[in-house]
Formats: structure tokens, C-alpha cells, sequence
């Protein structure tokens, strides 16, 4: 590649005439492939038609990330999202240089660590003023930021302290099926002990409210049970169906919301797989986070919902084993700019 892609100039109005949405893009863990999938996705044609993305993260790593690539483009330091012109071959970046010039790829640091934190953290500040629209996020190494004494399960966990909201969601969308979980990052007992009506409650309805923003007027929505078979009347488990699930989506439908379930989680996502279903409720990580990942990983994108913005990530990892090589692909990225374009409207402060 010794060129940067050709890209349409960036329109400043959307659809109807609004402006298009400034979106934060956190660079994650820099020793991982972040760089490398954030300079091709920010200078393709279809990013910059529908938004206007401005990088947290370091300047000279992409500059070098670039170079690894072999495109050419310019990345330009800025103070902030005002000051950003959105023309293309252009990446702007609040450059906070917390990287060391030295960093190897591939290498876990806590130097990489902390800088993925602090990254995420000014996004979270510029979200919260008003000064950007969503947030969409390149991957950060967990064990990097415990290193460095961040002590988050997650990118998920972490955008819900700093914006001082106490309960989110994690949704992933693929092009053929988009699940919400009822509970992510903690052990199988843990979940199933955590399940409880009101829980599942607040998720359903907040994957309702997001799918309803996205443009699905009326989503139907398949809710997983616990259990094998989700329980099948009794003959498996104890009941956690009837006393967890059940109460809640009488509720749900009560209130006009189409949840339907619980249902076998083995057969629910290959039913959403061919349409029957616009989003699936899956209880705990692994149940949601399996299936995902072999209908769809390669187009993956990870949406945070309940924060103040909408937040969305690529679903593939640091992947410190190809990193600096050239070799990430960047298709994600595009695609999970494209849904927090999508799916941000207006800044948290005018909310």
C-alpha cells in the first residue's frame, strides 16, 4: 500500500441537515494493532462521509503506524474537536505523547497501559462537556491496564465510572445478529446468581432503546433462559427460568415491548441468524459472546449502551501477535465508526 485511499471530501451535514457527529476514537493499547486499524478506517471514504472523527491517543504512533502501512497522510495534532478540519488524507488527534518513542509492538507495558486509560479517560471528559458526539474505541490490553493499577474488567466498566453512570450494558452487532447481556464480565455462578427480574428488565429495555435509535421502529426481541433448553419445564436446573426471566418479560410486554422468550439459546441465535429476530438477550458472556463470534466476528462491533454517549468498538482484541506488522485488518473499525455515527445524535450536555 503506498498510498492513502482515495476519500471523498468530508461533508459537514448529514441527513436532513444536521451536522454529522463528532466521534472520539481512543487509540487503546499502543504496543497493540489499534494504530494500525485507526489510520486506514479514518481515511476511508465512508468514515468521513459519516462522521468526523477525532483520535485520543499519540500522534507519532500513528505517524509510525502509518509508515508501517505505507500510507500517506497527514496527522496533525489539535487541542480539542474544535479545532479539527475534516479534509481528506487529514487524521486529527488530541495528542496527549504519553507513549515512549522506544514502545515495542507486541510487548505488554504498563506504560501502554496507563496511556490506553488515560486515552479513554479524556474521551469520556469530552463526551461528558458536550464536545463530541459518541465514542468508538480501539482495543486496550487488560492485563496492561491492571499493570498500570487500573483495575477495570473492561472498556465497558471503565466508561461507566468515569461518566458516573451505575449500570450498562454490552451489546454486539454483527451484520447478522446483535445480542445484549444480561451479565459479562464475571465467573458462571457469579451470573447466574446475579440474574435476577429486575436486571434482565433494564437490559431488555435498553437494547430495545437502542435498536429503536438505530432505526428499528418496533425490534423483536428473543430472550435466552439459563439453562439447557432454557430449563424445559423444569427437567433442567431449578426453576431460574420461571423466578429470574419470566416476571420480567411479563412486564416488558405489559409495556408494549415484543420480548420473547426465555428461549434455548442454542436455537435462538440461529434463528436470529436468518431474521426472526432483531436482537438477542443472552444471559451471561459466553453464551452471547460464542455465537457472535462465529456468525459475524470478522464485521464484530462492540456498542456499549446506558452511557451518557453511545460507545462503540471494534470486537477483536490487542493482538499483540501481529502487531506492527502491517497485517490488522481494518474492517472493524470501519464498521464500528460507522454505527457510532449512526447511532449519536446529539452531545451528552444536550441530552
Amino acid at each position: 500500500m503506498n498510498a492513502a485511499p482515495t476519500a471523498a471530501p468530508a461533508e459537514q451535514s448529514g441527513t436532513a441537515g444536521r451536522p454529522l457527529p463528532i466521534i472520539a476514537v481512543t487509540m487503546g493499547d499502543g504496543a497493540g494493532i489499534g494504530p494500525e486499524v485507526i489510520v486506514p478506517a479514518l481515511l476511508n471514504a465512508d468514515t468521513l462521509r459519516g462522521c468526523r472523527p477525532v483520535v485520543i491517543g499519540d500522534a507519532e504512533r500513528l505517524r509510525e503506524a502509518a509508515r508501517i502501512l505505507g500510507v500517506t497522510c497527514d496527522i496533525v495534532p489539535v487541542d480539542g474537536p474544535a479545532q479539527a478540519e475534516f479534509t481528506p488524507g487529514r487524521i486529527n488527534v488530541v495528542d496527549l505523547g504519553l507513549l515512549p518513542a522506544d514502545l515495542p509492538w507486541g510487548v505488554l507495558s504498563a506504560k501502554a497501559g496507563d496511556a490506553a486509560y488515560q486515552y479513554i479517560r479524556v474521551a469520556a471528559e469530552l463526551a461528558l462537556n458536550g464536545d463530541v458526539h459518541g465514542i468508538c474505541t480501539a482495543p486496550l490490553n487488560k492485563e496492561a491496564l491492571h499493570a498500570a493499577g487500573h483495575v477495570y474488567p473492561g472498556h465497558t466498566e471503565l466508561l461507566a465510572h468515569l461518566t458516573g453512570v451505575e449500570e450498562v450494558s454490552m451489546m454486539l452487532s454483527t451484520p447478522k445478529v446483535k445480542v445484549i447481556h444480561v451479565t459479562t464480565h464475571i465467573g458462571l455462578i457469579d451470573a447466574v446468581n446475579r440474574i435476577e427480574p429486575g436486571l434482565v428488565e433494564r437490559t431488555v429495555r435498553r437494547g430495545h432503546d437502542a435498536m429503536v435509535r438505530a432505526g428499528v421502529e418496533a425490534p423483536v426481541i428473543g430472550v435466552c433462559g439459563i439453562n439447557p433448553h432454557a430449563g424445559e419445564n423444569g427437567l433442567f436446573g431449578n426453576g431460574e427460568e420461571e423466578t429470574k426471566i419470566v416476571p420480567a418479560l411479563e412486564i416488558l410486554r405489559a409495556d408494549g415491548i415484543d420480548a420473547r422468550g426465555p428461549l434455548p439459546a442454542d436455537t435462538a441465535f440461529y434463528l436470529a441468524g436468518r431474521g426472526d429476530y432483531d436482537l438477542i438477550v443472552a444471559m451471561y458472556h459466553d453464551q452471547g459472546h460464542g455465537p457472535v463470534k462465529v456468525l459475524g466476528i470478522e464485521a464484530g462491533v462492540n456498542l456499549t449502551v446506558g452511557l451518557p454517549v453511545i460507545r462503540t468498538s471494534v470486537d477483536h482484541g490487542t493482538a499483540f501477535d501481529i502487531a506492527g506488522t502491517g497485517r490488522a485488518e481494518a474492517g472493524s473499525m470501519v464498521e464500528a465508526l460507522r454505527q457510532a455515527a449512526e447511532m449519536s445524535s446529539a452531545p451528552a450536555a444536550a441530552r
